[in-house]
């Protein structure tokens, strides 16, 4: 059995749910300076503080392509953008754009009776594409126009099923360990007639009745595969979290004949239509955590004395729904990033990606358009502790028709420090050549819906701070192009001086910080600023 558990937990663990249990931080963290601070912070405050206090900003449109914002939280009401062109709720696309009523952004994932909100992943849909093609051929079957398709079968087969059967036995073994786990615990505690059970007690119970003897083996397992020392209560609740992520790859990740989709009504495949979907860029609130939490980091009303302070002082988020629970579709990627260019975005965040992208090429066009209008484009790096120098993780410049475009930016998480374990968060894709820079990624406290916050990881947090600081800039600096601000930003990174850190993925193996990324270095608003205060007045001179 303990292997069995082992394997699970480690299950529970890639999805982040035991991940980076360590004394928490201040809620600010990210905000904060490491020197004067004493955390792996990016130095908003002091940089506000000063370097930029009494100077004037220029309000800048930020564009976040994601799973829905809260667009009535308290925390982002004011800062959310209005399309002044657009004339609310008369059906007509006054402005000319192509979308109906586009007062704050659009839903690519919406149609005329609803959204979609559970979606597969693209190996599920490239499985499906391609096993309709060539289940049961060979290569002797196979003419040289489909020899490529053909291979990518070869390769997508194996991992479907492999994936989609450990899905499945993953989530059976995890819904009955967390029946299980929240049945012992009341069980002890109502046996030892205590409020709240521990390991030592546990441990000690003597008997002779085989439920007990079961049910304190089990709860023991668990204590020793996650720590001794932990709340039961918690862990609890934390397995019936996971045991719901793990339902989701169950029952619709990998569901092969879910087809939700139709309820936007078009045609993914066909990639030159735009109008679809509708202007519904909030979503339900089950659905736009992500977003909404994106939303925050970047650009939540600061010194309003009111939950948390975003990164940008001077900021207004377009809100661009494009990514459902599952993977997103490119031709949505690819025209929201199109629809954020020509509406006046200037940055444009995407906390998102996956490991097919099967029209690639139209994303690369949108990549490519943004990038001849001078829109920086800032992209999180992934959640699996890989290197993408060497594994695929779609969109990423590293596959563009350019290999490294100069408006991309392309962002791995950081912690807050303290220890070489908790200087890199354990969960990021990281590459000497295919990610950019790093950023705070790990407890980081942001809006949730119904005004209220909430502490998440991720790559995904890492991206808004690091388009929070684009923001910034480009707020006090409006002249700086796509490429200077990249350029800032990564030869400003505060380095680590030779700073050895678990290199994600592993247990033990110790690298060189400064060989997970270009740059080598965690992002610095203070620095930033200062390199684009000396290019401001090397200009003037």
């Amino acid at each position: 059995m303990k292997r069995i558990l082992t394997t699970v937990l480690m299950a529970v663990l890639s999805i982040g749910v035991f991940a980076q249990e360590q004394t928490p931080p201040p809620k600010n963290w990210f905000n904060l300076d490491p020197v004067e601070d004493k955390v792996n912070g990016i130095s908003t405050e002091r940089t506000y503080k000063e370097l930029l206090a009494g100077k004037q900003s220029k309000t800048v449109l930020v564009a976040v392509i994601d799973s829905g914002i809260d667009i009535d939280h308290e925390d982002l009401k004011d800062v959310i953008w209005i399309n002044e062109d657009e004339i609310p709720g008369n059906g007509i696309d006054d402005d000319k754009n192509g979308y109906v009523d586009d007062i704050h952004g659009w839903n690519f994932l919406g149609g005329a009776n609803g959204n979609v909100d559970k979606e597969t992943y693209e190996l599920t849909r490239e499985y499906k594409r391609l096993s309709a093609r060539f289940e049961n051929k060979t290569s002797k079957d196979i003419d040289r126009k489909e020899k490529e398709e053909f291979e990518l079968w070869l390769e997508i087969k194996p991992e479907f099923e492999r994936k989609y059967n450990e899905a499945q036995s993953q989530y059976m073994l995890f819904a009955r360990l967390a029946t299980d786990i929240d049945r012992y615990n009341r069980l002890f505690k109502a046996y030892l007639n205590v409020d709240k059970i521990n390991y030592e007690l546990v441990k000690e119970v003597k008997s002779n009745d085989a439920i007990i003897d079961m049910s304190k083996a089990l709860m023991l397992n668990i204590w020793e595969n996650v720590d001794e020392t932990a709340d039961m209560d918690e862990l609890a609740k934390e397995f019936a979290t996971a045991e719901k992520e793990l339902s989701k790859d169950a029952k619709f990740r990998y569901n092969l004949e879910l087809n939700a989709r139709e309820i936007i009504g078009d045609d993914p495949n066909r990639l030159d239509d735009i109008g679809y979907g509708n202007n519904d860029v909030k979503g339900k609130d089950t659905d736009n955590f992500h977003g909404t939490h994106v939303a925050g980091i970047i650009a939540a009303k600061r010194d309003n004395g009111i939950g948390m302070d975003g990164v940008a002082n001077d900021v207004r988020i377009m809100a661009l729904r494009a990514v459902p629970d599952g993977d997103e579709y490119d031709k949505d990627v690819a025209n929201a990033i199109r629809y954020a260019v020509d509406n006046g975005a200037k940055i444009v965040n995407m906390s998102f990606g996956k490991g097919y992208s099967p029209n690639l090429e139209y994303v690369q066009e949108a990549i490519e358009y943004a990038n001849e209008k001078g829109v920086l484009l800032v992209h999180a790096a992934g959640n699996s502790a890989e290197n993408t120098d060497e594994t695929k993780n779609f969109p990423n410049d590293k596959f563009g028709k350019k290999q490294d475009w100069s408006n991309w930016l392309e962002v791995g998480a950081s912690s807050w420090g303290g220890t070489e374990d908790n200087f890199v968060g354990s969960f990021s894709n990281y590459g000497k050549k295919s990610v950019d820079v790093f950023a705070p990624g790990v407890a980081i406290y942001s809006t949730k819906p119904d005004n209220s916050y909430e502490d998440a990881q991720g790559t995904s947090m890492a991206s808004p701070v690091t388009a929070g600081l684009a923001a910034m800039l480009l707020s006090y600096f409006p002249d700086l192009s796509a490429d200077q601000l990249k350029d800032i930003i990564m030869k400003s990174t505060r380095k680590l001086d030779g700073l050895k850190v678990t290199e994600p993925g592993t247990i033990d193996n110790m690298v060189d910080f400064s060989k997970l990324s270009v740059s080598g270095g965690i992002i610095n608003a203070y620095e930033a600023v200062k390199l684009a205060q000396s290019m401001q007045m090397g200009s003037k001179n």
